[in-house]
């Protein structure tokens, strides 16, 4: 009886608690700044802004040959500019804000021109300018990685018409389907830090406008070996270093979900390099330090989509899956397909992204990401991340191929015959590597 009296008690006071506490008071904590979450985005910040210059534009100029190799880095430098504004004027608003009606396809104009963003806004636990221009670099990334696959041949005009236009229609709808409250989000996919939203994304992109812009002119007959792979090691070097802020930076806060993205990240990339150079050495008989490098970018890009969801151990396979099939997509099925895809852009980010986005919903670990994968007993994951897959590369295909349609009949998309063997270096910037 006593004990009965105690509990009554206990109760008693519980509710008048309650009933008598401030309004609001069992509401959620009103979020505050986190100065160590803050530092750490920054500091991701820049590195994400890294991986496109100089690392995109030394990755990609030491590729080419030698007389497009300037032109090469001026569209990585060019597209760093024109993606900063178009992401300030309107890219950041249609990805990350409500668009009522239209909300599950594409956000509103609310944040048109960063309007109502201000010294105390906040983002979680930072900073919205650091949010949005977090989210920036990787709106410059996307549409940077694309021109890889039309490198040596299309008009520098024509590819920022493009590009603009793509990164508003495409780029941005993409990342609100998935990041901004959109469809696939509702739908459950997991892409923790970009597969579908830049990988898969620039992929297919690059793989249609290499097959509207056509071949290099002496494609399969003349030597296109790249020029300086020096560069290239540097570039690649600095994307892997770089993508610790694309992928730990993901978790938008200093915590263990960052610390754990770090560390898959850089398992699964030292494994897809080291599966896509022995796969060339027992092939071909000699590893190039191209496969290598190519194979590193591969594990990147495969474990971007997974680095939130998995373990270290799922990052070693998907690593060594990831050079497999990009070496595959690069040397074999590009070119039994025949198209000119100048520096697999396809092969690597578009096999690469589908790789990583299928195989994070098998080994996705409800302790890690909050969603068991396949293996954990969550077979409808995989069916969920095929949707995100399919919807990107239908809609992305689609819209690409049109815009590309319309350059193309307005303004042109290719150099002349003369310019092209020339180079881009000197006919459409008048310079010259030495």
């Amino acid at each position: 009886m006593r004990m009965f009296k105690l509990l009554i008690g206990t109760l008693g006071l519980v509710l008048v608690g309650a009933l008598g506490a401030p309004e609001g008071a069992f509401a959620a904590e009103t979020p505050k700044l986190d100065t160590g979450d803050t530092a750490w985005m920054l500091t991701s910040t820049a590195l994400v802004l890294m991986m496109t210059i100089p690392g995109v534009a030394m990755f990609y100029g030491g590729m080419v040959r030698k007389k497009n190799v300037l032109a090469t880095a001026m569209q990585s430098f060019a597209v760093a500019c024109v993606m900063t504004v178009l992401w300030m004027i309107i890219g950041y608003s249609l990805a990350f804000t409500d668009g009522g009606g239209m909300n599950a396809y594409v956000g509103g104009l609310d944040k048109m021109l960063l309007r109502g963003i201000g010294v105390d806004t906040l983002s979680g636990t930072i900073p919205e300018t650091v949010f949005m221009t977090f989210q920036m670099t990787f709106a410059i990334i996307t549409p940077a990685l694309i021109t890889g696959a039309l490198a040596d041949r299309i008009k520098f005009s024509s590819l920022l018409v493009f590009l603009s236009l793509w990164m508003i229609l495409v780029y941005a709808p993409i990342t609100h389907w998935v990041w901004g409250g959109g469809f696939l989000a509702e739908a459950g996919v997991l892409d923790f830090a970009g597969g579908t939203v830049v990988h898969i994304n620039s992929g297919v992109a690059a793989l249609v406008g290499a097959m509207v812009l056509g071949r290099r002119r002496g494609y399969g007959t003349e030597n296109m070996a790249p020029h300086n792979l020096i560069l290239s090691v540097i570039g690649a070097s600095m994307l892997w270093v770089g993508w610790f802020g694309f992928n730990a930076g993901s978790a938008v806060a200093a915590n263990g979900s960052a610390g754990m993205a770090m560390a898959v990240t850089q398992i699964a990339t030292a494994a897809a390099a080291l599966s896509w150079m022995f796969a060339e050495w027992i092939s071909r008989g000699k590893p190039s330090v191209l496969g290598i490098v190519s194979g590193a970018v591969a594990g990147l890009v495969a474990i971007t989509p997974a680095s939130g969801y998995v373990d270290p151990f799922a990052a070693l396979i998907i690593g060594l899956v990831a050079g497999l099939v990009c070496y595959w997509g690069a040397v074999v099925l590009k070119p039994k397909l025949g198209y000119d895809d100048s520096l697999d852009v396809f092969g690597v980010h578009g096999l690469g992204g589908i790789t990583g986005a299928l195989l994070t919903g098998v080994f996705a670990v409800e302790a890690i990401g909050g969603t068991p994968g396949l293996l954990e007993g969550n077979a409808g994951q995989v069916l969920i991340q095929l949707e995100g897959i399919g919807a990107t590369i239908v809609y992305c295909a689609i819209v690409t191929f049109v815009l590309l349609k319309i350059i193309d009949a307005v303004m042109g998309l290719r150099v002349d015959e003369e310019e092209e063997v020339t180079g881009l270096d000197y006919s459409l910037h008048g310079e010259t590597v030495q």
